[in-house]
């Protein structure tokens, strides 16, 4: 399949979206975690739930655009105790089609890496509140890749998430090289499960009524989900980030590169990667 270009303005309406709690362990190094203590879930492993970062035509931070592939914004006069760290993601962009008013299907269309930038920041109320603050606060890569469908054997089936952060000249691992089918929720099962949140996710804690955010929205013809972060390597966990700092995030098909060769496309030993989506941003 040949994927027309998808550039980032063309994203501008496009209502997106993340999965909060889609990867083990990662909302517990965010310290993120409390903030779900009242939030039930089908099973253990189920994500927590969907939360949105950019509400096209909106009014307020959260319908500011959000999304750059250069750069990150830092926000300016941070609050006392609160801290900014990336995601390393995979986002994938859908058409929406819908029944009597509900989200009746998804069907992806392309995939790209993605960094779900985020404030830390104790005692917010919504999830949303962390996740904008601007423009160039979000991250994703210039190069989606096609998606024809969403299920066992898909075209993401052998991609990995890769992430590092260069400071003052050194690499280091920023998220662990993880495969995608190690998410909790993957596949139609995640499809489903976010069909069911688009459609009956109340607000309620850190989540809001998102079948009123796509009234809000007219019903938009596509929405883009990030999928859940992974976890951090034990750099990334406390590595908040400071102005200069660079990323480097990949979404590479492990079938046809290496994790060596991913480290040295950013030391330029190597210069291509095959089949790859690439995120380069620098903190400003």
């Amino acid at each position: 399949m040949t994927l027309s270009p998808i550039s980032i303005t063309d994203l501008k309406n496009v209502l997106c979206l993340g999965v909060a709690g889609n990867f083990a362990g990662h909302l517990e190094q965010a310290g993120e975690s409390p903030d779900f203590v009242e939030v039930k879930t089908i099973e253990t492993k189920a994500p927590k739930g969907l939360f949105p970062y950019y509400i096209p035509n909106q009014p307020g931070v959260i319908g500011g655009f959000p999304l750059s592939s250069t750069e990150i914004h830092s926000p300016k006069n941070l609050e006392e105790k609160a801290r900014l760290q990336a995601e390393p993601e995979i986002c994938i962009l859908f058409d929406v089609t819908y029944q009597d008013g509900l989200v009746n299907d998804l069907e992806p269309k392309a995939f790209a890496v993605f960094n779900d930038c985020s404030i830390r920041k104790p005692g917010a109320k919504k999830i949303s509140e962390k996740k904008n603050w601007g423009p160039a606060t979000k991250g994703v890569s210039e190069k989606f890749m096609p998606l024809t469908g969403f299920e066992m054997g898909c075209e993401l089936d052998t991609y990995h998430i890769a992430s590092f952060l260069k400071r003052d000249g050194q690499i280091y691992a920023y998220g662990k090289d993880s495969s995608v089918l190690t998410y909790s929720y993957f596949h139609n099962q995640l499809k489903n499960w976010m069909i069911e949140q688009l459609n009956f996710q109340i607000d309620f804690g850190p989540l809001e009524n998102l079948h009123q955010i796509v009234e809000k929205c007219d019903y938009p013809a596509q929405i883009m989900v990030s999928l859940g972060a992974t976890a951090y390597t034990e750099f990334g966990e406390s590595a908040f980030l400071e102005v200069g700092d660079e990323l480097f995030f990949y979404a590479y098909d492990a079938s046809l590169n290496s994790a060596d060769e991913v480290y040295q496309h950013i030391t330029g030993e190597t210069k291509r990667l095959i089949n790859s989506s690439i995120l380069h941003q620098t903190i400003t």
